[in-house]
């Protein structure tokens, strides 16, 4: 009896060798035969959204890559030479030399520091009276549709509207900004706020916080929204007053919608070329130079395109160091 069961053992071990050899190849994560594999990734592949979706993004990012990024990594190699703007540019001698002679350029220096303090100055106050108005009309104040529209109006015009627009309002002798200061009584402090050193480039920024205060408006105001209003209540009830329930609870919610608007800023802010040029054209002086003016000035006033082309990779290389952290940290919350 033991012997047979012995057998009976071998057997059936016999047997489910035979079935496993034997059985066909899974498709639900188990081990499948080579051919099998390959097959079934091919045909996945044919099936994949990403094959299908090809022909509409596939076009145009050719085009962004070839005619963008091309041209991006075309005007770096442009910078490593010494090229004038007269004839074809010599790629046999690459080096840094215009980088270099950045570093000793009194005009990039001043130019430089004042698109840091374009940046930073513009962004912050427009973020804060952005938000400081979003606060007030989410109050339910009366005619809020209306204050809305005209308070976000600026932001419709071009830079070359809105450098006209306050090329008359600081006009020293008809402008308003001084006739507002003299009928209150305070002529001593009207100025010629284009002219003056000192006032030139404050006068820019105070002109596209006006422009671009209205965006952080708005998208303060739809963060506010965004928040239960059980948060409010339940802060008033616990005794918080107003400031303290803004600062402590309300805008730390707003982070998504600061980033969100800093980026925005700052890319209008490197952008503020064409006010500056209208304003001013390619020589603003060096208390209201900025590196896009400058970039221009060079490569097509003085015909330098190399050294020009340097500028631009150091403008590139600003814009990036504000939006690519943005966009990892974006990739970082899965909203990319």
């Amino acid at each position: 009896m033991r012997d047979t069961g012995g057998s009976d053992s071998g057997d059936s071990d016999a047997t489910a060798e035979s079935d496993v050899t034997s059985s066909p190849a899974r498709t639900d994560g188990g081990a499948v035969a080579d051919g099998t594999s390959r097959e079934s990734l091919r045909s996945r592949f044919r099936r994949s959204r990403f094959l299908e979706s090809l022909p509409f993004w596939g076009p145009p990012g050719l085009l962004v890559l070839f005619f963008v990024y091309g041209a991006i990594g075309w005007n770096f190699i442009i910078s490593l030479t010494g090229w004038e703007g007269l004839g074809s540019p010599d790629y046999s001698s690459l080096s840094t030399e215009m980088y270099t002679r950045l570093l000793t350029d009194a005009s990039f220096h001043a130019a430089f520091r004042n698109t840091l303090v374009l940046l930073l100055a513009f962004t912050v106050l427009s973020l804060i009276v952005g938000l400081l108005v979003a606060i007030l009309v989410d109050q339910k104040i009366r005619l809020e549709n209306t204050f809305r529209t005209i308070y976000l109006l600026p932001m419709s015009l071009s830079f070359v509207v809105t450098a006209i627009f306050w090329s008359w309002m600081y006009n020293p002798r008809i402008g308003l900004v001084n006739e507002v200061l003299r009928s209150i009584g305070l002529e001593s402090l009207t100025q010629a706020w284009l002219s003056d050193p000192q006032f030139k480039l404050a006068a820019i920024i105070f002109a596209l916080m006006w422009q671009f205060s209205g965006y952080c408006m708005v998208v303060y105001l739809a963060g506010l929204r965004a928040i239960p209003n059980a948060q409010y209540e339940a802060a008033r009830i616990d005794g918080a007053s107003t400031i303290r329930l803004y600062w402590r609870v309300i805008i730390p919610q707003l982070r998504a919608s600061t980033m969100s608007a800093t980026v925005v800023l700052v890319v209008f802010a490197l952008k503020a070329f064409d006010f500056l040029f209208v304003l001013f054209g390619v020589n603003p002086g060096q208390s209201a130079d900025i590196l896009s003016v400058m970039m221009y000035r060079v490569a097509f006033d003085r015909i330098q395109w190399a050294y020009g082309s340097a500028v631009a990779m150091v403008l590139f290389a600003m814009a990036l160091g504000v939006i690519g952290p943005y966009l990892f940290v974006q990739y970082r919350r899965g909203e990319l």
